[in-house]
């Protein structure tokens, strides 16, 4: 019996564990996300990943749209099938990681930006956060430079649920 309990041994593994993370994100991912996603055990490296990444594409349980992958239906049911054969601790480690990216995901995909330029010079920027049903919060500004509109859209996307709070405390003190 082996002393590294838990550990990701061979490609079939790692293929398994890719199908693991993708079916718990719910929605597709890039490279990036799924390679960060995949390498939950230190045994596992880039390279693994990539490979592994290109034979599921191959086999068709995997599928690319633009630079974002998703499952197939045949990726779904196999994976279904083969997760239990993950080791515990390692389904544990991605699905935590899994549950935190889908989050950040989901928390991305409720804020919106987007700047135009405007009619006579300067930038409209229009901000916007939602909570899954409809805009809670709606801003449009207009801002002298495209720099400052970049700045403002970022600036929005990492601090949304400050701004909405501030903006309600400013409204009702």
């Amino acid at each position: 019996m082996s002393d590294n309990f838990g550990i990701i041994y061979d490609k079939n593994e790692i293929k398994v564990l890719i199908l693991f993370v993708m079916s718990r994100l719910g929605e597709p991912v890039t490279l990036e996300i799924l390679t960060e996603l995949a390498m939950c055990d230190e045994s596992i490296s880039y390279f693994d990943v990539t490979e592994c990444i290109s034979k599921l594409l191959k086999t068709k349980h995997l599928y690319l749209t633009g630079n974002k992958y998703s499952l197939t239906p045949k990726g779904i049911r196999n994976g279904e099938i083969l997760e239990k054969d993950l080791p515990y601790c390692v389904r544990t480690k991605a699905e935590e990681a899994a549950a935190h990216i889908h989050a950040a995901q989901s928390r991305n995909a409720m804020i919106k930006t987007s700047t135009t330029a405007g009619p006579s010079g300067g930038f409209n920027v229009e901000l916007s956060v939602s909570d899954g049903v409809g805009d809670i919060l709606s801003l449009n500004l207009f801002v002298a430079s495209i720099e400052l509109a970049n700045r403002v859209e970022k600036g929005f996307r990492k601090n949304a649920e400050r701004v909405y709070h501030a903006i309600i405390e400013v409204i009702t003190n």
